[in-house]
């Protein structure tokens, strides 16, 4: 195999796929590119045998053919080369030499033989603005469970009906919900758990993306399949059952406090400096006229800040975890949010204001603390 690429388009691509290739494995050749040349592209292949991705750029092909090579040697070596066209030729040992002006090299690869071969992409059931699949990825990825023995909790809930789109996340504590009618296609009904690996792959996926692109969704027994343009990922979907997450959305919560975003979040960052490290608790009391939130603790100190607001119910005082609540102030854009409570012993549920044309619905719900 020989070709001819610039160095720019190659970098790029191998940029792409360094968040799959596997960084400590038993199995070498997963540490491995497999690259392929033929009709005047090259298609870069990197797989964990989770997670797949393939990104396929132009070239000039003189040989067809394929081979293996370490991604991150491969990507370490190439970005340091000048700014120009490069000659890539795999040798009968397996072995990549690159020629880029005056420079050669040679890099010890392994048979494309023993390289895993990802399933291929079925009839696409769905398609939807990328910057929509990322927006809601952002709005909900934080709220998937760290802890691994929970394995249902670890990825996000996709749902598609009709020409709805919606993601769920938890982690038994919070959640997430995001709702879009923005998706295109024929009615459709498919349902799905997106591991959270898979979901940072396909936000730098989306930053590469043109603003106006979009993203063919489909999937098998045991696949999710996101194509865009001409990158290729692929996710083992994640088994059991999700939580029901309609359960969990409010009802009644009928006190609703209406805040500037930035002036409580600011709050919540300055009293959060003093929370107890480990649980991050803060004190909020919703009075009328005002928002009050405290922290305190015996090693560090105290503080409390206070926020205007046209509340004019119950005064109530929960205690909440700071960065959970830091966590969906940093996710929206809009100005303004809403805070709407039952009790002291409830849920609450923040929302940002609605906008006028608005196409979306975004809920968060936060379980209360004892402090």
């Amino acid at each position: 195999m020989e070709f001819t690429i610039g160095k720019t388009d190659l970098v790029r691509e191998l940029s792409l796929t360094q968040g799959v290739v596997e960084k400590k494995t038993t199995i070498p050749i997963l540490s491995n590119l497999l690259i392929e040349a033929r009709d005047g592209r090259v298609t870069i292949t990197a797989t964990d045998l989770e997670l797949g991705i393939r990104c396929s750029v132009p070239a000039k092909i003189k040989k067809e053919g394929a081979g293996t090579v370490p991604a991150r040697k491969l990507l370490d070596y190439v970005r340091l080369l000048p700014d120009a066209d490069l000659t890539v030729k795999f040798l009968d040992n397996h072995w990549a030499s690159i020629t880029c002006g005056r420079s050669r090299t040679r890099i010890a690869g392994m048979s494309r033989e023993s390289f895993p071969e990802l399933p291929s992409m079925p009839a696409t059931i769905a398609s939807m603005p990328v910057k929509e699949l990322s927006g809601m990825i952002s709005r909900t990825m934080f709220a998937i469970s760290m802890e691994e023995s929970r394995f249902t909790l670890n990825g996000a809930l996709l749902l598609l009906r009709n020409e709805l789109v919606t993601m769920v996340a938890t982690d038994g504590h919070r959640l997430a919900f995001v709702e879009s009618s923005k998706a295109g296609g024929e009615p459709i009904s498919f349902r799905a758990l997106v591991p959270r690996k898979a979901m940072g792959e396909i936000l730098k996926l989306a930053g590469e993306s043109a603003p106006d692109a979009r993203v063919e969704l489909t999937g098998d027994d045991n696949h999710l399949f996101f194509q865009f343009g001409e990158r290729l990922l692929i996710t083992r979907k994640l088994n059991g059952n999700f939580p029901d997450y309609e359960r969990v959305l409010p009802k009644d919560n009928s006190n609703i406090v209406k805040l500037a975003k930035n002036e409580v979040r600011s709050a919540i960052e300055r009293v959060a400096q003093f929370a107890d490290e480990r649980s991050r608790a803060i004190r909020v009391q919703f009075a009328p006229g005002e928002v009050r939130i405290f922290s305190s603790s015996v090693e560090t100190g105290e503080s409390e800040e206070s926020v205007p607001t046209e509340y004019a119910g119950p005064q109530l005082e929960i205690g909440f975890n700071a960065q959970y609540l830091l966590d969906f102030l940093r996710a929206i854009h809009q100005d303004e949010v809403e805070f709407s409570l039952k009790d002291e012993k409830s849920a609450g549920e923040l929302q940002p204001a609605r906008m006028d044309g608005a196409t979306d619905q975004y809920r968060y719900v936060v379980m209360p603390m004892r402090i």
